[in-house]
């Protein structure tokens, strides 16, 4: 047998094995050249490897305390928001808004227990003050340093600064005696009223953290002897002090700090004069991106590890190759279990069972398969119910919305207005209603087509109009403005008339005479605005709004609340409808709806 038969053979034997089997053999094949191939150049992916490794233990180490210390400088921020909300500092800031210092006393103790409260909730707060035109407020367990007024401190001069509040690096507390080192958190207390015209009130939360406590926070996880962290600025200053070794002072060198501007979080390589490398790395705080806790180790300290890399792993490689021939033939099996149930639930969606659902514990890849077979199938199930509802719905808003346009009660009163002028012998009038009535009949059905021209559902208004001002007498006067080259345009039936109805009926009922009523149909670019308003009574914009939205059995809006859901069947989002209140204190209605002069460009756009 000749090499090109060999080379041919070998593809057909491969291809006529299971799947199982070829996934076993490629396994096997994989893993030996692959444990061979790391076996051979071992030291030098172990060397990257643990310098890879150790750096994202650094780095999530820093990110780790950067976020503890995060968290709870975070925490402090609510405590003060939480002050800002207690009904003592509400009372206390109508005080300073009233100029009202007679009630220091009383708001001094009413806030003794929310002061408790916050210090209680964080034991890092050393002390409180709330610094005010007409006094300081502060715990009456803090002794005050009246020495020190705020208005006159350094924390005053950068708040008028910045006009934001802000956390200062470490200092001794000016403000309360002790001499505590302490890291503070300056905002400007918030009144109702001030929020609302955006007005400083100048009154200041001044809350005083323990130094100390947040060293030890942030250095709580942070306890390998062979690295040094530190909580600075991005000039390299401390935050908090530090005892930091004369072989650190790099730290505050102008081409280190350049490193650790831009990312909130990162590592990098730096080398000191003496040519030693360290391994740094950073993350900055959510609260104050300008703080940052940075953590420096010895580059030859990092790789300490690697001398025992070249044996172990001659072993490793050795005994993986014999591992991995008892366990490929398990591992394809479990691999392949997922994609063998999903095949069996494919089949049953061949036999129309959509209810059919993958379940599996594990997140791998043919899992995910599985949920997006799942999600398939959701989807097809609410595609065929919504399918099913969008035409039921459709139809019976159609339904409704002829209906109550040929309401029996309208038509009761319109053959007892025909009836009652016809004994009078006004026989002119009798001919019109009942020719205005069977027109609007003929319009209103319209040969079963679902749109009409404007032309056709103005004259359908006409119509209507007719009708109703020989049954309201003088009641009303109507006005129509419709542009001549919109006449064409389809719009779906029985679409006006309601609005026209909903004055008659709502807008003039108490009223005798003088009602008026204008329809205007304009161009507005692409769109066929048409407008409704009447000098009648007035509509809530805002409840209709909202019983359009959230539809309830109440009568009330109907025919509104009718058009809106016939507008959304037709057009979907691709229209607009708005209720407003006119300049007559009447109910103005305004419809956009799109342009369209043939049924096929209609059936197009909402497809």
């Amino acid at each position: 047998m000749n090499k090109l038969a060999i080379w041919s053979w070998l593809p057909r034997l491969f291809h006529s094995f299971s799947l199982k089997q070829r996934i076993w053999f490629t396994f096997v094949i994989l893993i030996t050249a692959g444990l061979v191939a790391t076996g051979s150049i071992a030291y030098l992916i172990a060397s990257k490897e643990i310098q890879r490794t150790t750096m994202q233990s650094s780095q999530d180490t820093v990110n780790q305390s950067a976020q503890i210390v995060n968290e709870r400088l975070k925490n402090i921020g609510t405590a003060v928001r939480a002050l800002m909300f207690s009904d003592a500092f509400k009372q206390l800031m109508k005080d300073v808004q009233n100029k009202d210092s007679s009630s220091y006393f009383k708001s001094l103790t009413s806030l003794q227990y929310v002061f408790s409260q916050v210090k209680f909730n964080d034991s890092m707060i050393e002390s409180i003050l709330i610094a005010t035109p007409i006094g300081d407020f502060y715990p009456t367990s803090s002794v005050r340093n009246n020495a020190n007024s705020f208005y006159q401190s350094d924390m005053f001069k950068q708040f008028q600064l910045l006009k934001r509040g802000f956390w200062s690096k470490g200092h001794v507390d000016p403000f309360f005696t002790g001499n505590q080192r302490v890291i503070s958190l300056v905002a400007e207390g918030v009144s109702e009223d001030s929020y609302i015209r955006n007005e400083s009130t100048n009154v200041y939360v001044v809350i005083n953290v323990k130094e100390d406590d947040i060293r030890d926070l942030f250095m709580e996880n942070l306890t390998d002897p062979n690295k040094h962290y530190y909580f600075v600025d991005s000039q390299g200053e401390d935050i908090n002090y530090a005892d930091r070794t004369q072989d650190r002072a790099f730290i505050q060198r102008p081409d280190f700090v350049q490193q650790l501007t831009g990312d909130s979080k990162g590592s990098f390589f730096y080398s000191d004069s003496d040519r030693k490398d360290y391994l740094v790395n950073y993350a900055r705080l959510d609260v104050k991106d300008d703080w940052m806790i940075v953590g420096v180790q010895a580059k030859d300290k990092l790789l300490a590890k690697l001398n025992g890399i070249k044996q172990a792993t001659t072993y490793v490689t050795i005994g993986f190759i014999v591992v991995s021939l008892f366990i490929t033939n398990n591992l394809t099996l479990l691999l392949l279990k997922p994609l063998f149930r999903l095949q069996k639930l494919m089949k049953r969606v061949e036999e129309n069972d959509l209810d059919v659902r993958f379940e599996s514990v594990y997140q791998d890849e043919v899992s995910q398969v599985g949920f997006r077979f799942n999600r398939m199938l959701d989807e097809i199930k609410q595609l065929i119910a919504d399918v099913k509802n969008r035409e039921r719905d459709k139809r019976k808003a159609e339904i409704k919305a002829l209906s109550a346009q040929m309401d029996p009660h309208f038509f009761y009163n319109t053959l007892n207005t025909i009836y009652c002028k016809s004994v009078l012998g006004e026989n002119d009038d009798v001919n019109e209603m009942i020719l205005a009535l069977s027109n609007m009949f003929q319009l209103s059905l319209s040969g079963g087509r679902d749109l009409i021209t404007l032309a056709d559902e103005v004259d359908h208004v006409r119509q209507y109009l007719a009708i109703q001002q020989r049954s309201y007498e003088n009641l009303f006067v109507f006005q129509m403005d419709v542009e001549p080259e919109l006449q064409a345009c389809l719009v779906p039936k029985i679409m006006i008339q309601p609005l026209i109805e909903n004055s008659i009926l709502h807008g003039f009922k108490d009223m005798k005479t003088g009602g008026e009523i204008q329809l205007t149909a304009r161009s507005d670019g692409d769109w066929l605005h048409i407008t409704v308003e009447d000098n009648g009574q007035g509509l809530v914009p805002e409840r209709l709004r909202q019983s359009m939205l959230h539809p309830t059995t109440s009568k009330h809006g109907y025919a509104l609340r009718n058009i809106y859901t016939r507008l959304q069947l037709y057009y979907g989002t691709e229209q607009r409808m708005e209720i407003t209140t006119n300049a007559w204190n009447g109910a103005r209605i305004d419809l956009w709806l799109p342009r369209y002069e043939k049924e096929e460009d209609f059936h197009g756009s909402t497809s």
